[in-house]
């Protein structure tokens, strides 16, 4: 890793730019879109311009966050003149999309801040904090840091990205410091019961309809310290479904008493499959897991995009997955 930055040093190209474009990766999850929204609102908040950009634009999920209709489709966002990009969440350069990916490299400076413990290094300056459980946390201890505002906005989205990305506070990178900036949040106005419905109770139907189905494709190892299930394309299209649905649906599988990893496979268009994976100990490191196959992410959560067809991924994947148990458990 390269330019590991302070906060101070982030800070004074913050405070030294006037326009920037936050952005995140594809198919985004609550804490891109938390990360992106808490941070480019804190800028607003001391007279920055902002443009909110991802790929594939907020998801149906996290449109009830105040400010998310500020994120643009950046295939759709026509020109964007920012000084400064920063990519948030983000472990790969190229994980923003095509599109985002071309606007972003237009700036006089990528700022990059993240948390996934395979992140290279990307930007011009850098803060990776592979020990913070979310992107969110790390942009609220910018926030603070740098003594930027705290809006209603900023406060929201940095809780809802921390919350998905902790498993609602339970995973065990969940530290006494994110405790106690979830409490100043609810000391600064959070609805913690709204806003905790909205995340995790006000799913569509077909969201339903699509764990019904994966139930159908679970499987055990014999020892049962692995579990899987595949989505297939025709399943996509039975149940008219978008990306943002498969959202969490890992954890099903992660909360089956024994399991000791959880595997997702999904399809992706014509010959591509996409990798979940999920651990429930430390001496089986997703993210190292993934990296056999051009992946990453967390010691305990990664993912792969891989070549198919699903049966052949599912064969290897699996065949690493069970190495890695036999020689580590």
């Amino acid at each position: 890793m390269s330019n590991q930055a302070t906060f101070e040093e982030i800070g004074e190209i913050l405070r030294g730019h006037e326009s920037f474009v936050v952005a995140s990766h594809v198919r985004p999850d609550g804490d891109a879109i938390g990360s992106i929204l808490a941070l480019g609102h804190a800028l607003e908040g001391i007279g920055k311009k902002v443009r909110y950009l991802n790929e594939d634009g907020c998801p149906e999920s996290l449109a009830f966050l105040p400010g998310s209709e500020k994120v643009e489709v950046s295939s759709q966002a026509g020109a964007v003149d920012a000084e400064i990009a920063i990519c948030l969440d983000t472990a790969a350069h190229t994980r923003v999309g095509p599109a985002t990916f071309e606007i972003v490299n237009a700036a006089k400076m990528i700022i990059n801040i993240d948390h996934h413990i395979s992140n290279p290094g990307y930007g011009q300056l850098n803060f990776i904090d592979d020990k913070s459980p979310a992107t969110g946390q790390i942009i609220y201890n910018l926030i603070k840091a740098l003594d930027l505002p705290l809006s209603e906005i900023s406060r929201d989205s940095i809780y809802v990205a921390t919350s998905t990305d902790t498993g609602s506070f339970q995973y065990p990178g969940t530290t006494q410091a994110t405790y106690e900036m979830a409490a100043d949040l609810v000391a600064n106005g959070l609805n913690v019961g709204e806003i905790n419905q909205l995340t995790y109770d006000n799913q569509p139907y077909r969201r339903v309809e699509l764990l019904r189905s994966l139930l159908n494709t679970l499987e055990l190892s014999d020892d049962g310290r692995v579990g899987w299930w595949h989505l297939t394309n025709e399943t996509k299209e039975k149940f008219s479904l978008i990306d943002d649905d498969t959202e969490g649906m890992i954890d099903t599988i992660r909360s089956i008493q024994g399991v000791v990893i959880a595997v997702f496979f999904e399809e992706l268009g014509e010959d591509k499959i996409r990798v979940s994976m999920r651990s429930k100990d430390r001496r089986i490191n997703c993210s190292e897991l993934c990296g056999i196959f051009g992946g990453g992410g967390h010691a305990l959560a990664a993912g792969i995009r891989m070549d198919g067809p699903l049966s052949d991924a599912r064969e290897k994947v699996l065949a690493e997955v069970r190495k890695a148990i036999d020689s580590s458990l």
